[in-house]
């Protein structure tokens, strides 16, 4: 299975429909902190409904500390970037992936960008700057899942 990482998310209510979403698809939600906002339940509550208590959230006090776990675990880091070059749609999903999206406000730093094993794009629009976040998290964990078989029955 594919897990979901957040870099320093921003937004809680952004986070909070991610984790619905993990929740929903039953994929486990790492977040690396420091987050833009108290990382706690009751922040998650208004757009996690009660759907939080279904998802598996492992908390990383810092970048170090997630890098040290990944490691651990000798799982693939996958940067969603719109500074990637390679389309998420032309890229080989296995078990064990983790799907790392960046803070709203300023993606993520150069450091964790070469620390990615591929920095995938989403193809949109020419002109257009992103997705929300959580929608491109939709895509991605969507596309990894159909390319596994791993969608919950």
């Amino acid at each position: 299975m594919i897990c979901i990482a957040l870099y320093q998310p921003d937004i809680p209510q952004n986070t909070g429909t991610i984790l619905r979403l993990c929740a929903c698809l039953g994929v486990e939600t790492h977040i690396i902190e420091p987050a833009g906002f108290p990382v706690s339940d009751r922040a998650f509550r208004r757009a996690g409904m009660d759907y939080l208590d279904q998802v598996a959230i492992v908390r990383h006090h810092s970048w170090t500390a997630f890098e040290d776990w990944r490691r651990a675990k000798q799982a693939r880091l996958l940067l969603f970037t719109t500074a990637g070059s390679r389309s998420y749609l032309d890229y080989a999903f296995k078990a064990g992936d983790v799907l790392l999206f960046g803070r709203e406000s300023a993606g993520v730093p150069d450091a964790v960008h070469m620390a990615a094993d591929a920095r995938l794009i989403i193809p949109m629009r020419e002109g257009l700057r992103s997705l929300n976040v959580a929608m491109a998290c939709a895509l991605a964990a969507g596309e990894a899942l159909r390319q596994m078989g791993g969608f919950p029955r």
